[in-house]
Protein backbone atom coordinates (compact mmCIF):
# COMPACT_ATOMS: atom_id res chain seq x y z
CA UNK A 1 0.00 0.00 0.00
CA UNK A 2 0.60 3.51 -0.17
CA UNK A 3 -0.04 6.59 1.32
CA UNK A 4 0.65 9.99 2.14
CA UNK A 5 3.45 10.61 4.12
CA UNK A 6 1.85 13.10 6.88
CA UNK A 7 -1.24 13.88 8.22
CA UNK A 8 -2.04 17.49 7.16
CA UNK A 9 -4.51 20.36 8.78
CA UNK A 10 -7.15 21.02 6.45
CA UNK A 11 -10.41 23.05 7.05
CA UNK A 12 -12.07 19.21 7.22
CA UNK A 13 -9.90 18.38 10.21
CA UNK A 14 -6.49 16.26 10.65
CA UNK A 15 -6.14 14.53 7.18
CA UNK A 16 -4.51 11.65 5.38
CA UNK A 17 -5.38 9.23 2.43
CA UNK A 18 -4.42 5.67 2.50
CA UNK A 19 -4.13 3.52 -0.51
CA UNK A 20 -4.40 -0.15 -0.89
CA UNK A 21 -4.10 -2.29 -3.41
CA UNK A 22 -7.57 -3.54 -3.59
CA UNK A 23 -10.56 -3.62 -1.35
CA UNK A 24 -10.35 -5.97 0.90
CA UNK A 25 -7.23 -4.52 1.90
CA UNK A 26 -8.75 -1.25 2.55
CA UNK A 27 -11.63 -2.76 3.89
CA UNK A 28 -9.73 -5.13 6.62
CA UNK A 29 -7.56 -1.19 7.14
CA UNK A 30 -10.82 -0.10 7.92
CA UNK A 31 -12.33 -2.89 10.15
CA UNK A 32 -8.88 -2.48 12.15
CA UNK A 33 -9.33 1.81 12.77
CA UNK A 34 -13.09 1.21 13.90
CA UNK A 35 -11.73 -0.83 16.82
CA UNK A 36 -9.09 1.65 17.79
CA UNK A 37 -11.76 4.51 17.53
CA UNK A 38 -14.05 2.34 19.91
CA UNK A 39 -11.17 1.72 22.36
CA UNK A 40 -10.44 5.59 21.85
CA UNK A 41 -14.22 6.60 22.00
CA UNK A 42 -12.94 9.31 19.47
CA UNK A 43 -15.05 8.17 15.75
CA UNK A 44 -13.43 9.65 12.29
CA UNK A 45 -15.18 10.87 9.53
CA UNK A 46 -14.06 8.90 6.72
CA UNK A 47 -14.55 7.85 2.51
CA UNK A 48 -13.59 4.94 1.31
CA UNK A 49 -13.65 4.33 -2.90
CA UNK A 50 -12.25 0.70 -3.74
CA UNK A 51 -8.93 0.28 -2.71
CA UNK A 52 -8.13 4.36 -1.07
CA UNK A 53 -9.24 5.43 2.34
CA UNK A 54 -9.23 9.12 3.33
CA UNK A 55 -9.65 10.09 6.80
CA UNK A 56 -10.42 13.20 8.79
CA UNK A 57 -9.92 13.36 12.51
CA UNK A 58 -11.91 16.26 14.44
CA UNK A 59 -13.18 17.06 17.57
CA UNK A 60 -16.69 17.64 17.71
CA UNK A 61 -16.83 19.21 21.16
CA UNK A 62 -14.47 21.61 20.49
CA UNK A 63 -15.94 23.86 17.96
CA UNK A 64 -14.64 20.36 15.66
CA UNK A 65 -11.28 21.86 15.84
CA UNK A 66 -7.68 19.50 16.20
CA UNK A 67 -7.22 18.62 19.29
CA UNK A 68 -5.03 16.31 21.25
CA UNK A 69 -7.60 13.95 21.04
CA UNK A 70 -6.69 13.84 17.10
CA UNK A 71 -3.51 13.10 17.28
CA UNK A 72 -3.05 10.58 19.77
CA UNK A 73 -5.88 8.50 17.52
CA UNK A 74 -4.22 9.54 14.01
CA UNK A 75 -0.49 7.64 15.63
CA UNK A 76 -2.74 4.63 16.50
CA UNK A 77 -3.90 4.56 12.99
CA UNK A 78 -0.64 5.02 11.68
CA UNK A 79 0.64 2.10 13.76
CA UNK A 80 -1.99 0.00 11.84
CA UNK A 81 -0.14 0.53 9.10
CA UNK A 82 3.28 0.40 10.88
CA UNK A 83 2.34 -3.31 11.34
CA UNK A 84 1.82 -4.48 7.96
CA UNK A 85 5.02 -2.97 6.88
CA UNK A 86 6.29 -4.58 9.96
CA UNK A 87 4.74 -7.82 8.12
CA UNK A 88 7.12 -7.17 4.89
CA UNK A 89 9.83 -6.15 6.59
CA UNK A 90 9.87 -9.57 8.53
CA UNK A 91 9.79 -11.40 5.29
CA UNK A 92 12.60 -9.64 3.82
CA UNK A 93 14.40 -9.92 6.89
CA UNK A 94 14.01 -14.18 6.68
CA UNK A 95 13.98 -14.76 2.53
CA UNK A 96 14.50 -18.51 3.47
CA UNK A 97 12.68 -20.45 6.27
CA UNK A 98 11.89 -19.01 9.63
CA UNK A 99 12.81 -21.89 12.23
CA UNK A 100 12.03 -20.05 15.33
CA UNK A 101 8.74 -18.67 15.96
CA UNK A 102 5.75 -17.73 18.69
CA UNK A 103 2.18 -17.86 17.73
CA UNK A 104 -0.36 -16.02 19.41
CA UNK A 105 -4.04 -17.33 18.98
CA UNK A 106 -7.68 -16.98 19.50
CA UNK A 107 -10.90 -17.86 18.64
CA UNK A 108 -14.42 -16.87 19.12
CA UNK A 109 -18.11 -17.41 18.65
CA UNK A 110 -21.00 -14.75 18.83
CA UNK A 111 -23.29 -17.14 20.50
CA UNK A 112 -21.68 -19.88 21.07
CA UNK A 113 -22.46 -22.08 19.18
CA UNK A 114 -22.92 -19.45 16.76
CA UNK A 115 -21.05 -17.35 14.32
CA UNK A 116 -17.81 -18.16 15.17
CA UNK A 117 -14.34 -17.53 13.53
CA UNK A 118 -10.42 -18.28 14.82
CA UNK A 119 -7.27 -15.96 14.58
CA UNK A 120 -3.59 -16.24 15.07
CA UNK A 121 -0.20 -14.45 14.62
CA UNK A 122 2.73 -15.58 13.87
CA UNK A 123 5.79 -13.98 14.84
CA UNK A 124 9.56 -14.85 14.74
CA UNK A 125 12.04 -14.42 17.68
CA UNK A 126 12.24 -10.53 17.68
CA UNK A 127 8.38 -9.89 17.90
CA UNK A 128 8.34 -9.18 13.72
CA UNK A 129 4.87 -10.35 12.57
CA UNK A 130 5.00 -13.12 10.30
CA UNK A 131 1.45 -14.16 9.89
CA UNK A 132 -1.70 -12.57 10.95
CA UNK A 133 -4.43 -14.09 9.54
CA UNK A 134 -8.37 -14.48 10.41
CA UNK A 135 -10.90 -17.24 9.55
CA UNK A 136 -14.67 -17.58 9.36
CA UNK A 137 -15.75 -20.76 10.52
CA UNK A 138 -19.39 -20.72 10.45
CA UNK A 139 -21.84 -21.90 13.28
CA UNK A 140 -19.55 -23.34 15.73
CA UNK A 141 -18.69 -22.98 19.33
CA UNK A 142 -15.81 -20.88 21.60
CA UNK A 143 -13.81 -24.08 22.47
CA UNK A 144 -14.10 -25.34 18.76
CA UNK A 145 -12.84 -22.22 17.09
CA UNK A 146 -10.07 -21.60 19.84
CA UNK A 147 -9.27 -25.09 18.72
CA UNK A 148 -9.40 -24.48 15.06
CA UNK A 149 -7.07 -21.64 15.43
CA UNK A 150 -4.08 -23.75 16.88
CA UNK A 151 -4.43 -26.01 14.49
CA UNK A 152 -4.62 -23.47 11.43
CA UNK A 153 -1.75 -21.56 13.14
CA UNK A 154 0.46 -24.52 13.75
CA UNK A 155 -0.12 -25.84 10.49
CA UNK A 156 0.68 -22.56 8.85
CA UNK A 157 4.53 -22.60 10.63
CA UNK A 158 4.95 -26.17 9.52
CA UNK A 159 4.26 -25.22 6.23
CA UNK A 160 6.23 -22.14 7.10
CA UNK A 161 9.13 -23.76 7.91
CA UNK A 162 9.03 -24.04 11.89
CA UNK A 163 10.94 -25.94 13.82
CA UNK A 164 10.61 -24.37 17.16
CA UNK A 165 7.42 -23.19 18.57
CA UNK A 166 5.78 -20.90 21.51
CA UNK A 167 2.56 -21.20 21.89
CA UNK A 168 0.32 -18.42 23.54
CA UNK A 169 -3.72 -18.80 24.21
CA UNK A 170 -6.08 -17.35 26.75
CA UNK A 171 -7.93 -20.51 26.19
CA UNK A 172 -6.66 -22.55 29.98
CA UNK A 173 -8.98 -25.60 28.65
CA UNK A 174 -7.39 -25.69 25.33
CA UNK A 175 -4.05 -24.80 27.34
CA UNK A 176 -3.83 -27.23 29.80
CA UNK A 177 -5.22 -30.23 27.66
CA UNK A 178 -3.27 -29.81 25.51
CA UNK A 179 -0.24 -30.15 28.30
CA UNK A 180 -2.29 -33.22 29.45
CA UNK A 181 -3.29 -31.84 32.96
CA UNK A 182 -6.98 -31.59 31.44
CA UNK A 183 -8.85 -34.74 30.16
CA UNK A 184 -10.58 -33.70 27.12
CA UNK A 185 -14.22 -34.90 28.17
CA UNK A 186 -16.25 -32.39 24.96
CA UNK A 187 -16.20 -35.77 22.62
CA UNK A 188 -16.67 -33.00 19.85
CA UNK A 189 -13.36 -31.92 20.42
CA UNK A 190 -11.54 -34.98 19.95
CA UNK A 191 -10.91 -35.10 16.93
CA UNK A 192 -9.64 -31.67 16.44
CA UNK A 193 -7.29 -32.43 19.51
CA UNK A 194 -5.78 -35.65 18.01
CA UNK A 195 -5.25 -33.89 15.04
CA UNK A 196 -2.95 -31.26 16.91
CA UNK A 197 -1.37 -33.66 19.05
CA UNK A 198 -0.55 -35.44 15.80
CA UNK A 199 1.40 -32.35 14.62
CA UNK A 200 3.27 -31.84 18.02
CA UNK A 201 6.10 -34.28 17.03
CA UNK A 202 6.81 -32.56 13.84
CA UNK A 203 8.26 -29.47 15.77
CA UNK A 204 11.69 -29.89 17.69
CA UNK A 205 10.57 -28.06 20.04
CA UNK A 206 7.10 -27.22 21.33
CA UNK A 207 5.47 -25.41 24.17
CA UNK A 208 1.94 -23.84 25.16
CA UNK A 209 1.62 -21.03 27.37
CA UNK A 210 -1.74 -19.35 29.37
CA UNK A 211 -1.73 -15.56 28.80
CA UNK A 212 -3.84 -13.24 29.87
CA UNK A 213 -6.83 -12.03 27.23
CA UNK A 214 -5.30 -8.17 27.58
CA UNK A 215 -1.88 -9.89 25.95
CA UNK A 216 -3.91 -11.70 23.66
CA UNK A 217 -5.35 -8.66 21.78
CA UNK A 218 -3.63 -9.30 18.10
CA UNK A 219 -5.03 -12.62 18.10
CA UNK A 220 -8.69 -11.52 18.92
CA UNK A 221 -8.32 -8.66 16.67
CA UNK A 222 -8.05 -11.57 13.68
CA UNK A 223 -11.21 -12.92 15.13
CA UNK A 224 -13.10 -10.04 15.41
CA UNK A 225 -12.00 -8.85 11.52
CA UNK A 226 -12.96 -12.24 9.99
CA UNK A 227 -16.58 -12.01 11.37
CA UNK A 228 -16.93 -8.40 10.88
CA UNK A 229 -16.09 -8.68 7.18
CA UNK A 230 -17.96 -12.07 6.71
CA UNK A 231 -21.37 -11.13 8.71
CA UNK A 232 -21.00 -7.48 6.68
CA UNK A 233 -20.34 -5.23 10.16
CA UNK A 234 -18.43 -2.08 9.14
CA UNK A 235 -18.14 0.18 12.68
CA UNK A 236 -18.06 3.19 11.92
CA UNK A 237 -19.38 5.82 14.30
Amino acid sequence: MTENINWTESKHGLYKQFNFENFKEAFAFMTRVAELAEEHQHHPRWENEWSVVQIWLVTHDQADSITEKDRELAAAIDGVVSTKKSVQAALDLHPGKVEQMKMFADGGSRGNPGPSASGFVLYDKEDNVLVDEGVYLGITTNNQAEYTALKLGLERALKDGAREMEVYMDSLLVVNQMKGIFKVKNRDLWPIHDAIKQMVPKFDKISFEHVPRELNKAADAAVNRALDEQLGINRTA
